[in-house]
């Protein structure tokens, strides 16, 4: 039986591959640019996780393959190791070491002692986490809580900002989960991330696409108050629907500026069901803390006009494959997926459920919220009006 060709890969391309990675670019894509299988490119970018490993680079104190030769020539010409240490202006003793470790006086070989040194030198490196394990104790309770590695870091730095021994860098735990060599976290706590996947992989546009059909009336985004645009003032929402298997769905609701959640149950997405369901929750709030609502071109919003009648709330519309349009929305609906997957049925999850999961979303620190959480934002809107 004839075996295909061993695969080696030149360091330019491992280079391209990891650029056109961290630009999005699927495995398949990647591979079909080198002609080969896309597990030869998985087998190169799952050794660090998905994380494009630092160019390497050698110290500054290591000797050069220029000295090693130097050193080569002066064994073989019978110099004493002081001598070769005065003429390269090194310590004895590191000449001595070198010898040492590369077979000795009588079979040092220059090329092979400084190919060894660079493998050598590819050892894995003690990380901030596993030298310092009460940090990483800590760590490894907040992702059990699915709080995200940017929460962690930020949280740990607006809790402890002068004492550098109880913070980390999100890098440093994105690194320690996808990088196992490390040995700091259990690989099993990357299943409590925003998506768990076994590499880390650049963000990708969002998966919803087309429109989702006409909307009499209805207001442009365009139109909304320039306050509700620029978050300057609380009130203002946003709001789409999570949808599951079985044609169930729940309705997902954020608060523009403290980024609070609102999760709300509903029997159908029909425009009657959801309407009725939005403005009981619309209710429960003050009037001073919902103002507007922004949503996608669903049709379950076709009556949006009894519901502003109803509540006094205008509704705005997002230009048709404009998802960005409801950034927040939609970073949580991402979030929720942690919660309710997809392919996951909806329809018997209980509105106590929804409150639970919502509190846990609004206890969680947000970095654009200078690591306070929604929750403590918002008690502190409600606070000042009342």
């Amino acid at each position: 039986m004839k075996y295909p060709k061993r695969i080696y890969y030149t360091e330019a391309d491992k280079a391209l591959m990891w650029d056109r990675w961290q630009r999005g670019e699927s495995l398949h894509s990647i591979a079909q640019h080198f002609g080969r299988s896309h597990a030869s490119i998985q087998g190169i970018l799952s050794r660090t996780g998905g994380i494009r490993p630092p160019v390497r680079r050698r110290s500054s104190r290591s000797l050069t393959l220029a000295e090693r030769e130097e050193i080569s020539r002066g064994v073989a010409s019978g110099r004493s190791l002081r001598a070769i240490a005065l003429r390269l202006g090194r310590a004895p003793s590191t000449i001595s070491r070198e010898l040492t470790r590369n077979g000795g006086l009588s079979r040092y070989r220059a090329h092979a002692a400084d190919h060894a040194a660079w493998d050598r030198a590819r050892r894995p490196k003690r990380c901030k986490l596993a030298l310092n394990r009460p940090l990483a104790t800590v760590v490894a309770r907040l992702l059990r809580q699915r709080w995200s590695p940017w929460q962690i870091a930020g949280r740990l730095r607006h809790s402890y900002p002068h004492d550098e021994s109880r913070r980390v860098s999100h890098e440093t735990i994105y690194k320690t989960l996808f990088i196992q060599a490390r040995g700091a976290l259990k690989k099993e706590l990357v299943a409590h991330l925003r998506r768990s996947r076994t590499m880390r992989r650049s963000r990708h546009h969002t998966q919803k696409h087309g429109t989702h059909g006409q909307i009499t009336d209805a207001v442009s985004i365009r139109e909304r108050p320039a306050e509700a645009e620029d978050r300057a003032v609380p009130g203002h929402w946003e709001g789409d629907l999570l949808c599951g298997s079985h044609n169930s769905q729940i309705a997902t609701l954020v608060e523009r500026q403290t980024r609070y959640v609102m999760l709300v149950r509903l029997a159908s997405k029909d425009t009657e069901t959801v309407i009725n369901a939005l403005t009981r929750q619309a209710q429960k709030l003050p009037r001073e803390l919902y103002k507007s609502l922004t949503w996608d071109r669903g049709k379950e919003m076709a009556d949006h006009q009894r519901f502003t009648l109803a509540t006094d709330i205008k509704v705005y519309f997002c230009d048709p494959q404009s998802p960005w349009q409801r950034g927040s929305n939609e970073q949580t609906n991402g979030l929720l997926r942690q919660y309710f997957p997809k392919g996951m049925d909806l329809s018997g999850i209980h509105q106590n459920r929804l409150n639970a999961v919502a509190r846990q979303l609004n206890e969680r620190p947000r970095q654009t919220l200078d690591f306070e959480t929604p929750a403590e934002r918002f008690d502190q809107c409600v606070a000042s009006i009342g």
